[in-house]
């Protein structure tokens, strides 16, 4: 071992001695300190790379390096910027030239028709792989990558005859389009083009969509802030958990929201999917409306005692003091979108997100979980407004039995918030805890039961 650390000082001093001696026997005029440093610089690289072993094969290990980082331009890199927003705007263009328009997707079902499989079942259209394969050579190099094997498979299901359903198989085509489409949409408003959008950038979007959606023509223009407001909050709550100010497109285009936003296109919408729709104009009135209520003293926002007529007025006091102190208030107050993260939170409670919000409050000594002193806090509000109804306090204990005995926590003495989640009744438990309502409505869970199968 010594030898060798020995061997590389030898070979080290070498190139030092070759170096000096280089630069003192070369003759000529006399150079600045600057250019005696480039030089040495120069023959110290040099020099160097031959210790390493040899220029040359660094450098084609080098050149054979593919560039992974591109430099985003700055601020004040003004042309830099035109010309990455132009290239991209080019790029999506042509993208968008790929898909199959209406006429392509007229021809290509024309086509499925024309080489449908017999028998039929009932009135089911069906194609085999042989007719199938020949459909995608006749329908055009768009639509070559949906006539694979591993599509046909997909879409195979339990037909005598291996075959699949004409109908699946366009669905399919026109989901993927759709998609496709949607994803080109999103990405004209990705300002920075890395695959997310900001919160600026999908109000851009959602403003610009309502005119499209028949379902919002009734909207005052003077409302569209709010409805706007109203419908990116919920983008930003569910799929924004970490609170960073962004939302990948991929995650946008997985989701369900999108498609509940694009249903509003739909003229013909029926009364109760508009009411179950977030992001219809009487779910964002209503919304809206609420919060007009709430703030009594006209001021565009809401003080804890103004919000503690929310719902059924039976939040309790610690659990609405945790809010407060727990979210984003202006001197005390909460404005409309902290409000609508708190309607999201109480409105989904089965929902991870909002399981998770309500986690926080919950754990009043931040550590992660919740214990039997957690749940004490809260339940003793429980039990103090049961005093102030006329209403036989419960046992705290009893109760903290039944929580601990509904999620089954891997800790026996303290409850996640993944042991919530994964308990299915994350919902029931923190009703129990902040909303006098939501427990007696579990205490008296089989007498209601009883009462709606009369």
């Amino acid at each position: 071992m010594r030898g060798g650390w020995s061997g590389r000082w030898i070979r080290g001093m070498e190139w030092r001695q070759a170096l000096k001696g280089r630069l003192a026997a070369r003759p000529g005029t006399k150079k600045s300190e600057q250019e005696l440093k480039d030089e040495e610089m120069e023959l110290f690289t040099k020099y160097y790379m031959e210790w390493k072993g040899g220029r040359k094969s660094f450098n084609i290990s080098y050149l054979n390096i593919p560039r992974f980082y591109y430099r985003l331009p700055a601020e004040d890199e003004i042309l830099l910027q035109k010309l990455r927003e132009e290239s991209r705007a080019v790029f999506l263009q042509r993208k968008s030239r790929e898909l199959l328009d209406n006429e392509e997707l007229q021809n290509l079902w024309f086509l499925l028709d024309k080489h449908q499989t017999l028998p039929m079942i009932g009135e089911e259209a069906m194609i085999n792989y042989e007719n199938f394969l020949k459909v995608g050579e006749k329908a055009g190099p768009k639509c070559k990558q949906f006539f694979t094997a591993k599509v046909f498979a997909k879409l195979l299901h339990n037909d005598p005859y291996g075959r699949i359903s004409i109908m699946q198989f366009f669905n399919y085509v026109m989901r993927k389009v759709w998609l496709h489409q949607t994803r080109i949409g999103l990405s004209l408003y990705d300002v920075a083009g890395q695959g997310y959008l900001r919160e600026s950038d999908l109000e851009n979007y959602i403003l610009e969509l309502i005119p499209t959606l028949p379902q919002l023509d009734g909207l005052e223009k003077s409302f569209y802030s709010f409805y706007v407001c109203t419908a990116v909050r919920k983008f930003f709550f569910f799929l924004d958990p970490l609170r960073t100010g962004k939302i990948k497109i991929q995650d946008i285009l997985a989701c369900s929201f999108l498609d509940d936003l694009l249903e509003l296109r739909d003229e013909e919408l029926s009364k109760e999917s508009q009411e179950t729709n977030w992001f219809s104009a009487p779910s964002a009135l209503r919304v809206y409306g609420q919060y007009l209520n709430l703030d009594k003293d006209h001021n565009g926002m809401l003080s804890k005692e103004e919000l503690s007529r929310y719902g059924t007025g039976t939040l309790t006091n610690i659990f609405l003091d945790r809010v407060f102190q727990e979210c984003l208030t202006y001197d005390g107050e909460m404005d409309y979108k902290t409000y609508l993260d708190f309607v999201l939170a109480l409105e989904n409670r089965k929902e991870p997100a909002a399981l998770q919000y309500i986690f926080k409050l919950l754990d009043i000594e931040n550590k992660g979980y919740l214990n039997v002193f957690s749940l004490n806090y809260f339940f003793r509000a429980i039990q103090e407004q049961m005093k102030i109804h006329g209403q036989e306090p419960v046992s705290f204990q009893d109760v903290k039995d039944e929580i601990f005995d509904m999620v089954k926590p891997k800790d026996p003495y303290k409850i996640s918030l993944q042991d919530l989640i994964n308990s299915s009744q994350g919902d029931t438990v923190t009703s129990i805890l902040i909303d006098l309502n939501g427990f007696w409505t579990y205490e008296n869970r089989e007498v209601l039961v009883a009462k709606d199968s009369w």
